[in-house]
């Protein structure tokens, strides 16, 4: 008899040996899958946790609230007011107090808070590109703002106006459509600000034709 269970022993012994390798080899593959789709996930938003985060650093570094975020004096220059990111030059903040006749003779360019710009075209204002579903690009679709930064169209619209300088589409219109969709999707998440950006002005030149 006990020779007898001695044999059942052994016999599973290799069975209990085989079920245990199986069950740590799904568990090692599954903890693979996971971290290979984790991998994946990052790999496809720029090394970031989503499309999002992505959007916020190619804004930070594409330097967008140099123009289009108000900014405050510190004792060591202007910053952006973050309370106003992205908001478009104020409202009610007049142009800067120069000739313009003269700047745009001269091919000048003048500017006041960096939110607003006087050149040979005129002047431009920085838009707002905040949430903001009235005054900013809450009520953007991506097929809009992919044709405003690859046609450098205003508002995205085919038919509508070429935006004015500075801003420079002409360097963003080569993201991919990953990289741009980051940025749509990091504004559309942004605080809304209401701010009405003034319309454009055309050259001094351009009035008395």
């Amino acid at each position: 008899m006990k020779m007898l269970s001695a044999i059942v022993f052994l016999a599973l012994v290799p069975a209990i040996f085989l079920l245990s390798k199986c069950n740590t080899e799904t568990q090692s593959g599954s903890a693979k899958a996971d971290t290979t789709s984790a991998v994946a996930s990052a790999s496809s938003y720029g090394g970031y946790s989503t499309p999002e985060e992505w959007g916020h650093h190619i804004v930070t570094i594409a330097g967008c609230g140099d123009c289009h975020s108000p900014k405050k004096m510190t004792s060591t220059g202007p910053v952006e007011n973050l309370d106003l990111a992205l908001s478009g030059h104020p409202a009610n903040m007049p142009i800067a107090n120069v000739d313009r006749k003269e700047m745009e003779s001269k091919g000048a360019i003048v500017t006041n808070d960096l939110t607003s710009w006087i050149g040979p075209w005129g002047v431009s204002y920085a838009a707002n590109i905040t949430s903001d579903s009235t005054t900013g690009i809450g009520n953007w679709s991506f097929d809009q703002f992919k044709l405003c930064l690859r046609k450098g169209k205003y508002m995205g619209l085919e038919k509508a106006r070429d935006l004015l300088p500075p801003m420079p589409w002409q360097a963003f219109q080569n993201m991919s459509d990953d990289e741009l969709n980051a940025v749509f999707l990091y504004l559309k998440s942004t605080k809304p600000i209401h701010n009405i950006v003034p319309q454009p002005l055309p050259p001094t030149q351009a009035k008395k034709q």
